[in-house]
């Protein structure tokens, strides 16, 4: 799934009870031509596309990770972010382990291959408690493939099954459902939070690694990350966009002439807003899709050029109009900036910037590669001076009770919400390490 990571991507298959390889970085399609596809046969694999927020982009940091332990060969693929890394690490150099990397997940098989079990899922089950913040872990051994997800639930893990060539069951996990629309996979259930779920020559098995008292599921999923053909968390992230849409036509309407996203993470949202204040819908900005997603490319100069590549306004649609332009989220005001500076060269007569979620106020510990506070401007400047920054005729953010009212939650302040949106209200589930 191309748009949840962008630097590197991996592959591990299980071929006659060993691993075979191919890593590399940049898109998947450039890391995998025909040649190093027909090497990768066998009867279970995994992949991984990487998005980093631990470690540098180097191949060494590409996933899956892999290694040679006394009880065989074991891959593992991880989505989410280890708050206690650092610890970690600490603890296992002193007991003179040797780190290739410098990304978290490294730390997972080295705490495995210290397990002195013959039983992989066993292992598997002693470190998951050792393990504070995000992950959703897919490991292949020689025997069987595991998969467990943290006990908030922080990141999204999906399973799926499709019948193979000889009409037996197949058993496949993923980050979002759309990965088993392009295989004609069925969907099946979520992971749950706390849950560890392998399947090996006898067959599925589930068992409960932890019984957490409430779950932090992230509402950046539902806001940006997950494609929107996607059920994330058991809801539709489409319909949550419209949703968010909506909620921000009630709370921030204004007249104007036409309602246009952002491309393409805004439109869902669009589509709401436009359906709840009746002002019609436009592509006012029209999006080249041959450019990736700027939000997680790794460097602004990088995500500053894209964005002037990927979008370009549409004169006809926006001269001499009131326009209301809607957005996901605004993070540092950058690219803000610079899309109403094309809109209001197009010849828009007055422009309203409305953003379907609450300020960013927070970096994130969990896997989203969300700025230091220091660089988030809602964090540093007011609703005013924002406007100014980005110099728009008026802003407008989506607020907390309409962003869990959009997802089917009551108000924050009459229960504890079974989402993480630390990064909009500073409200962090777990401790935080140095």
């Amino acid at each position: 799934m191309q748009h949840r990571g962008q630097e590197s991507a991996g592959i591990v298959s299980l071929h006659q009870g060993e691993h075979r390889i191919h890593k590399g970085l940049g898109l998947v399609a450039d890391v995998f031509k025909e040649p190093e596809l027909t090497e990768l046969i066998g009867r279970s694999s995994i992949g991984h596309v990487r998005y980093s927020t631990t470690g540098e982009n180097r191949l060494v940091n590409a996933q899956p990770m892999a290694a040679s332990l006394l009880n065989g060969p074991v891959a593992i693929a991880h989505n989410g972010n280890l708050v206690n890394a650092k610890p970690l690490q600490r603890k296992l150099k002193a007991q003179g382990a040797i780190f290739q990397g410098t990304n978290d997940t490294e730390c997972v098989l080295h705490l495995i291959s210290h397990i002195s079990s013959d039983n992989f899922v066993t292992s598997v089950k002693s470190v998951l408690p050792q393990l504070e913040g995000a992950f959703s872990f897919v490991f292949l051994s020689h025997r069987e493939m595991v998969v467990a997800r943290d006990k908030y639930g922080f990141r999204p893990l999906v399973l799926g099954k499709k019948k193979n060539d000889k009409g037996e069951d197949s058993w496949i996990a993923a980050s979002e459902t759309c990965a088993f629309d392009l295989i004609g996979a069925e969907y099946v259930r979520e992971i749950e939070p706390g849950e560890i779920f392998w399947v090996d020559d006898k067959g599925t098995h589930s068992e409960k690694w932890s019984y957490p008292a409430h779950s932090a599921k992230c509402i950046f999923e539902h806001v940006y990350f997950s494609r929107p053909d996607s059920i994330v968390f058991g809801q539709s992230v489409y319909e949550s966009r419209k949703a968010f849409g909506r909620w921000l036509a009630k709370e921030s309407s204004v007249p104007a002439d036409v309602v246009i996203p952002v491309p393409d993470s805004g439109v869902p949202a669009a589509i709401g807003y436009s359906v709840e204040s009746g002002i019609p819908f436009e592509f006012g900005i029209i999006r080249n899709h041959y450019i990736g997603r700027t939000f997680i490319q790794p460097h602004q100069s990088v995500r500053d050029i894209g964005v002037k590549i990927k979008l370009n306004p549409q004169t006809a649609v926006l001269s001499g109009k009131r326009v209301i332009v809607i957005d996901d989220s605004l993070v540092r005001g950058t690219t803000s900036q610079k899309i109403v500076r094309l809109i209001r060269q197009a010849g828009a007569k007055e422009i309203h910037m409305r953003i379907a979620s609450p300020p960013t106020v927070g970096p994130c510990y969990y896997g989203v590669d969300t700025p230091q506070k220091s660089q988030l401007i809602a964090a540093n400047q007011s609703l005013e001076e924002i406007r100014a920054f980005i110099g728009a005729d008026s802003l407008a953010y989506l607020s907390l009770d309409g962003l869990f009212a959009a997802v089917g939650e009551k108000p924050v302040q009459n229960q504890k919400k079974s989402f993480c949106a630390a990064c909009f209200d500073g409200d962090y589930p777990t401790p935080l390490y140095e």
